[in-house]
């Protein structure tokens, strides 16, 4: 199997797969959410199965989506998945913020120095903007959960925070190409 095919579907099919459930349940959440969770789960198993190893980043992801998804239904309360987003936004920020700024580690580095070299002014830049990237994804996501429908939430979500992302780091390729070694 392709990795990059394999990333793509264990990334965005539990993600998708909630889309679906939402929409076909007529808008609850309760419905979509134990789907997000077992799929997340299985998406991470596959990983394991094929590469033997399980990469932190959606490892993490996975915990945080069972926690909040759980908490959701747990409650009945949708607030704790409309802040999952925020609360993981301000998690990856502060990793990169606090680890450049107190210790002198370069988290984006290490989990990107075997995609690109860049010298370390251009790793500290990158570093940076994605770290105020996440707090910007954080700020937006609670706009949106506060001040739009539940339905216009999901939708952002699932297809506005993807396309942003993509976006911004289309918007990185000048500073990479700039400090690559």
């Amino acid at each position: 199997m392709n990795k990059s095919f394999l990333k793509f579907i264990t990334d965005f099919g539990p993600l998708l797969i909630f889309f679906v459930m939402y929409y076909k349940s007529g808008n609850d959440l309760t419905v979509a959410i134990p789907p997000l969770i077992v799929t997340t789960i299985l998406a991470i198993a596959l990983v394991y199965f094929i590469e033997k190893k399980i990469p932190y980043v959606p490892l993490i992801g996975g915990v945080i989506i069972t926690l909040f998804g759980g908490l959701t239904l747990y409650f009945n309360n949708p607030v704790f998945i409309y802040m999952k987003p925020t609360i993981v936004n301000i998690i990856f920020a502060g990793i990169l913020i606090i680890s450049k700024t107190f210790f002198q580690k370069n988290f984006l580095k290490f989990f990107l120095q075997s995609a690109f070299q860049l010298n370390e002014i251009g790793w500290d830049k990158l570093n940076f903007r994605w770290a105020y990237f996440f707090l910007f994804l954080a700020l937006l996501n609670e706009i949106v959960w506060r001040t739009q429908s539940e339905a216009t939430w999901v939708n952002f979500k699932v297809w506005g925070i993807l396309p942003i992302t993509f976006i911004f780091t289309a918007f990185q390729v000048p500073l990479i190409n700039k400090y690559k070694i």
